[in-house]
C-alpha cells in the first residue's frame, strides 16, 4: 500500500491517481475538502433559488418558473455528474476550472436575466420570450455545472486516504446537504433583504470561486502542473475582477434597468420585506402607478375605474355601516369607502406594512388615496388575511372588499379558494356583500368563472360584472410576460351575497363616480355572455387557477 504521503511513481503517466501530495495532514486536508464542499453546496443552492426568484417575479407564475428550473437543473446534474468521468484524472484541475466557470456564471445570471427582461421583453416577436429561454439557458449551464462537482470532489477526497465508497458517499452528501441547508436559509433572511438578489448573487460568485480556488490552488497545488497553477490562478482572478466590476455597477445597471421597465419617472423602489414596491410619477400634475412586484396595481388612467368598480355597487346594494377590506394597503379602495357617509368603520386587513407606510407618508400616493388612513373611521391591521379572518368575530361586517392581486399569481390563490369565501361568509351579516375582483374576463374567462364556481360552493350567489380598462399598460393575467393578443384589456368583478338569490349591482348617488347604472347593466350583460359552465371549485388542496 503506497503511503499518503508518497510521492508518483518514476515515469508514472498524468492520469495517475494515487495518492496526493498534501502540504498539510491527510485528517487536516480531508476536512477541508469537506468544508469546500459545504460551501460549494451553499452557493449551488442560493444559484437555485435565485433563479427561481427572478422568474417569479420577472415573468410570473411561480409554481411554472419554479418547476422548470428545479427541473431543467436536476437534469443537468445529471448529465454533469456523468461528463465529470472524463475529468477525473486530473480531478484537481477539473474542480478548479468548474468552480471558475460556475462563479462566473451563476455569479451574473441575475445581472443577465434582469437585463434581457428590462431591454427586450417588450419587443414582442421572437425576442418575447428572450427571458424564459435565458433562463433556462441558465438552469441547465449552472445544473451541468454542479451536477460535475461531486464526481471531482469524490476523486479528490479519495485521493487523500482511500476508504470505503459507502463511507465516503455518506461524508460527501452529509457536508452537501448541510451546506444546502445554510444556503437556502441564508437567500430569504440575508442575502435577499440586506444584499438584494444582483449584489447577492455576485458575492455568492465570489465565495465560489475563492473556495474553490483556495482548495486547489492550496492544498493540490502539487498535484497540478506549473502551467495549469498559472492558468487557474488567472481565471479566477479574472473571475472576481468581472463579479467586483459588476458589483460597483449594480446600483447604475439596476437603476437603469428599472428606467427600462417602469420608465423615467420612478420616484421610489423599495423592498418592504413581503414584495417590490415601485411608486412612478404621481407629482407635478403626473399620474401615479403603483407596482406590485413588478405587476401594474394601480395605473394612473385607470385607477379610479377599478376602485369604483369594486367599491361601489356593493355599496350601494344594501347597509353598509361596517365594511371590512381585505388587501388595499394602497388605501384606494378605503378612499371610495369613506364617500359613502353612513360608513361608520372600515377594517383593512393588509400583509404589507411597508405599503402601508407609503400609503400613508408618500405625497403621491396619500395625496391618491385622499390620505384615507388618516381618517378616524379607518382601522388598519396587518396580517396574513387568510390567518385573519381565521379569527375574526362572526357577522361583523355589513361588506367585504376583497382587493386582492390577480388569482392567477401563486401566492394569491389560497386569497381564492372555497375555505377563504367559507370564512368571509362567516363575517359578514345576514344581508351582507362581498366585492371580488375576479381577473380579466375577456382574456381568461376560464379564471374568471372559476371565482364564480367557488363563490357558489362556498354558499354564494353571484351577479358578474366587468369594466373595460382604457391604459394599454394593463396586465392581462398574472403573467408579466404574457401579451394581450389583441384581447379586450378588462377587470372582472363579482358581488356575491350569502344564500340562493344574487344581489343586482345598483349605484346610488354616492356611488357613481366614472361608472352608470346603465353602463354597470350593460357590463353585467357583457360578463354573462362569457360564462362557462360546469368549472370545479377551487380549494387550497386543489387549486384551479
Amino acid at each position: 500500500m503506497i503511503e499518503p504521503h508518497a510521492p508518483a511513481p518514476p515515469g508514472a503517466p498524468s492520469s495517475w491517481t494515487g495518492p496526493a501530495l498534501l502540504p498539510v495532514r491527510p485528517g487536516t486536508g480531508r476536512f477541508l475538502v469537506l468544508v469546500c464542499v459545504f460551501v460549494c453546496a451553499a452557493c449551488g443552492l442560493v444559484y437555485e433559488l435565485e433563479l427561481v426568484a427572478f422568474a417569479s417575479y420577472l415573468i410570473g407564475d411561480s409554481v411554472t418558473q419554479a418547476s422548470v428550473v428545479l427541473s431543467v437543473m436536476v437534469f443537468a446534474m445529471g448529465v454533469g455528474s456523468l461528463g465529470a468521468k472524463r475529468l477525473r484524472w486530473r480531478a484537481a484541475a477539473g474542480f478548479g476550472a468548474v468552480e471558475a466557470v460556475l462563479a462566473l456564471v451563476g455569479g451574473c445570471s441575475a445581472m443577465a436575466l434582469y437585463a434581457v427582461f428590462a431591454w427586450t421583453a417588450g419587443w414582442g416577436g421572437v425576442w418575447a420570450d428572450g427571458p424564459r429561454c435565458l433562463l433556462v439557458a441558465f438552469s441547465l449551464a449552472i445544473g451541468l455545472l454542479i451536477g460535475a462537482e461531486v464526481p471531482l470532489l469524490m476523486e479528490l477526497i479519495q485521493r487523500i486516504r482511500r476508504q470505503d465508497a459507502g463511507g465516503a458517499v455518506a461524508d460527501l452528501f452529509a457536508a452537501d446537504y448541510v451546506g444546502a441547508l445554510v444556503g437556502g436559509l441564508a437567500f430569504p433572511f440575508l442575502l435577499l433583504p440586506v444584499l438584494g438578489q444582483l449584489t447577492g448573487a455576485l458575492l455568492t460568485g465570489t465565495v465560489n470561486v475563492v473556495a474553490g480556488g483556495a482548495l486547489v490552488l492550496g492544498l493540490f497545488r502539487r498535484d497540478l502542473t506549473r502551467r495549469a497553477r498559472w492558468i487557474l490562478l488567472l481565471a479566477g482572478l479574472t473571475v472576481l475582477g468581472v463579479l467586483a466590476a459588476a458589483a460597483a455597477l449594480a446600483g447604475d445597471f439596476e437603476r437603469a434597468a428599472r428606467h427600462a421597465v417602469y420608465g423615467r419617472n420612478v420616484r421610489v423602489a423599495v423592498q418592504t420585506g413581503v414584495q417590490e414596491v415601485v411608486l412612478v410619477g404621481g407629482t407635478s400634475g403626473q399620474p401615479l402607478d403603483l407596482y406590485l412586484d413588478g405587476r401594474l396595481r394601480a395605473g394612473g388612467r385607470d385607477e379610479r375605474r377599478y376602485h369604483e368598480a369594486l367599491v361601489h355597487p356593493a355599496l350601494s346594494t344594501g347597509p353598509h355601516a361596517r365594511v371590512l377590506i381585505l388587501g388595499g394597503g394602497d388605501g384606494l379602495a378605503a378612499r371610495e369607502v369613506l364617500r359613502h357617509h353612513e360608513v361608520r368603520r372600515v377594517d383593512v386587513v393588509e400583509r404589507d406594512p411597508g405599503l402601508v407606510r407609503l400609503a400613508r407618508s408618500d405625497p403621491g400616493l396619500s395625496a391618491a388615496n385622499a390620505h384615507a388612513f388618516a381618517d378616524p373611521r379607518v382601522h388598519v391591521t396587518t396580517a396574513d388575511v387568510l390567518g385573519w379572518l381565521r379569527g375574526a368575530p362572526a357577522s361583523a361586517y355589513d361588506v367585504v372588499i376583497a382587493d386582492l392581486p390577480d388569482p392567477g399569481i401563486t401566492a394569491s390563490t389560497k386569497l381564492y379558494s372555497q375555505e377563504f369565501y367559507g370564512l368571509a361568509r362567516r363575517v359578514l351579516a345576514p344581508r351582507g356583500r362581498l366585492a371580488v375582483h375576479a381577473g380579466a374576463v375577456t382574456a381568461r374567462p376560464r379564471v374568471f368563472w372559476t371565482v364564480d364556481a367557488t363563490l357558489r360552493a362556498a354558499g354564494f350567489a353571484a351577479t358578474p360584472y366587468r369594466i373595460l380598462g382604457r391604459d394599454p399598460r394593463f396586465a392581462v393575467g398574472p403573467d408579466r410576460a404574457t401579451k394581450a393578443s389583441g384581447a379586450p384589456r378588462d377587470w372582472g368583478f363579482l358581488l356575491a351575497a350569502p344564500g340562493p338569490l344574487a344581489p343586482l349591482p345598483q349605484l346610488d348617488r354616492m356611488g357613481r363616480g366614472t361608472l352608470t347604472q346603465a353602463g354597470l347593466e350593460a357590463d353585467v350583460r357583457a360578463a354573462e355572455r362569457t360564462r362557462v359552465e360546469g368549472l370545479p371549485a377551487s380549494t387550497l388542496v386543489h387549486p384551479r387557477y
